[in-house]
């Protein structure tokens, strides 16, 4: 099915371009009237008249002057359709440029009777000059005598062959865009015998090619072949079709067509193989970044590489336009000085494009990151050249365009070196000043001591009273950026936390619009007096670590504590 549509393409094209370059005038009898009284009309009716297949017709505009009366009649025709034939195949009569004045061109350095059609470069018997000569009965302009007399030995070197001799009628006067049956048929039995064929040379190159591949340590040259294999029998196929077509002895336009766009559809197989490869080399960097964690240049890649992709499918756009006879240059000038009106109407799309460039280029967020944007949090999973997709916390894909992606305020977690470890504690009111003192110092010395705690800055202080507990402020960094890690350290602190509160006789206040019913048992004594009696000490000796511990002794504190906690399943 593919080769089909490959075929039914280029045939579309050949129709197509050959229908405009060539074109089918109506057919008209070559009457010897007025229209055949100069150059110009005598040509037209000579082509359209062969065209047409009445050849007897086009004889009349012959000078069969060198030709016995008696066989004038059977050899007249073929003689005209022999020379359509070598026309075709060697020079294509422009008509606009013969005289329309019955006198024909006088300033052309030939005797006022001629008027010269064009040459033809033949190895046999050198260059044949296309003439025609006015008649001096009647006035009409007719194929010289001359080049009549060429007609045969051209048409043995520019025509069918014996292949012309042997072909039946219908295929060689049935004519579809002035190409004739018998070369469509050609141009589809040549494609198909090329499609084949390069079909078979490519399984046999795989049949080599692969064993040697999976030897090889990287899986490049794998990915290459089996990658590479659609556009190479596309390419070979072209090539293959191109060496046997000049069998088919097109028209030369039509030859020009067909050659313009196998030409184009060579260029295409030639930009779809380097698509192809800079497939297969995104995919090699982007193992290779990832591998060795460069995540800046892993952002850039799918950007790099889709950009290179259009880059090379444009290239081989233009390269067929210019082989179909498209001038791509006037196009490009055109597009320049229509640019104004299509980048407003492209602005959005224009929009997003700088959008993507500026989020790839200043990277404030990177493909894997997770992030805050507007109300929404996810992980960005590709940046585009229009859209930048992130898959939400409720697992839903969420696409926005990349100029307002740009514009919005990025938050990256992903970015951070630290996590930030902040909470607020609120002690019963009937904590004793010491206790409060007791507590502040153990906490403290529970940010000094935990190794995934920074000790710059690990503070906690009594901040205020609140309505209904005495407010104390812990605020410190854990030292990862892995946010589950963070959670289990987390844990670990607030369980600590809960420890020392305990520890000091103290609790955590209820909130003063709760109502309960229950035997309080206050403070505990014991542990009250414990905690003041420490407290005393401190004061006493001169340790009493406020507003902070002193030099030495945060010193002496750091990193003391056991972290993970003894029994915990990571020591």
């Amino acid at each position: 099915m593919l080769f089909l549509r490959r075929l039914f393409t280029l045939v579309m094209i050949i129709a197509s371009t050959a229908s405009t370059t060539i074109g089918q005038a109506p057919s008209a009898n070559p009457e010897l009237t007025a229209t055949t009284q100069t150059p110009q009309g005598a040509a037209r009716a000579f082509l359209e008249a062969c065209r047409s297949s009445r050849y007897d017709e086009a004889a009349l505009l012959l000078d069969l002057a060198n030709v016995p009366e008696a066989s004038r009649t059977e050899a007249g025709p073929r003689l005209a359709r022999k020379l359509k034939v070598v026309l075709d195949q060697t020079l294509w009569v422009d008509l606009d440029a013969l005289s329309t004045d019955p006198s024909g061109e006088l300033d052309d350095g030939l005797p006022p009777d001629f008027e010269r059609v064009g040459a033809i470069e033949a190895t046999r018997g050198g260059r044949a000059e296309i003439r025609l000569q006015r008649s001096a009965a009647d006035g009409v302009w007719r194929f010289s005598e001359r080049t009549v007399s060429r007609v045969p030995g051209l048409y043995e070197e520019f025509g069918y062959g014996r292949l012309g001799d042997y072909l039946p009628n219908v295929l060689s006067e049935t004519r579809f865009f002035d190409v004739q049956l018998w070369q469509w048929i050609g141009i589809v039995v040549l494609a198909a015998a090329a499609q084949l064929a390069a079909w078979a040379l490519v399984a046999c190159a795989e049949f080599v090619l692969k064993p040697l591949a999976a030897r090889s340590a990287t899986d490049v040259d794998d990915e290459l072949v089996r990658l590479g294999r659609q556009p190479v029998r596309l390419a070979l196929a072209v090539l293959l079709f191109s060496a046997s077509a000049h069998h088919l002895h097109l028209a030369v336009p039509a030859q020009r067509v067909l050659d313009g766009s196998v030409t184009g559809v060579a260029f295409l197989a030639v930009a779809w193989l380097m698509v192809r490869a800079v497939t297969v080399f995104g995919r090699v960097l982007r193992s290779r970044f990832a591998r060795t964690g460069r995540t800046s240049a892993l952002a850039v890649v799918p950007l790099v590489e889709k950009t290179a992709k259009f880059a090379l499918l444009a290239m081989g756009l233009i390269a067929v336009l210019q082989h179909l006879g498209i001038d791509a240059t006037g196009l490009i000038a055109g597009l320049g000085v229509g640019g104004l009106a299509l980048a407003l109407a492209a602005q959005k799309t224009v929009e997003n494009l700088f959008g993507g460039v500026s989020l790839v280029t200043d990277q404030p967020i990177r493909v894997g990151d997770f992030c805050r944007f507007g109300d929404k949090l996810g992980v960005v999973e590709d940046i585009g050249m229009r859209s930048t997709r992130v898959r939400t916390l409720d697992r839903t894909l969420l696409t926005i365009p990349n100029a307002e992606f740009a514009q919005m305020q990025l938050e990256n977690f992903a970015a951070r070196d630290k996590i930030r470890f902040y909470t607020v504690l609120g002690l019963r009111y009937e904590t004793t000043a010491d206790q409060l003192r007791w507590v502040l110092t153990e906490i403290r010395r529970l940010l000094r001591t935990h190794p995934k705690v920074d000790p710059s800055p690990a503070r906690i202080r009594f901040v205020g009273y609140g309505d209904y507990s005495l407010n104390l402020e812990i605020f410190s960094f854990v030292t990862t950026r892995d946010f589950d890690e963070y959670l289990a350290i987390q844990e670990d602190l607030l369980l600590r936390i809960m420890d020392v509160v305990g520890a000091s006789g103290t609790g955590f206040a209820f909130p003063s619009n709760t109502t309960y019913l229950a035997r309080d048992s206050g403070n505990d004594d014991e542990r009250t007096r414990a905690a003041e009696l420490r407290v005393a000490e401190w004061r006493r000796d001169g340790r009493l670590p406020f507003p902070d511990f002193g030099p030495d002794a945060a010193d002496e504190l750091a990193s003391k504590l056991d972290y993970p906690p003894n029994g915990s399943a990571w020591t």
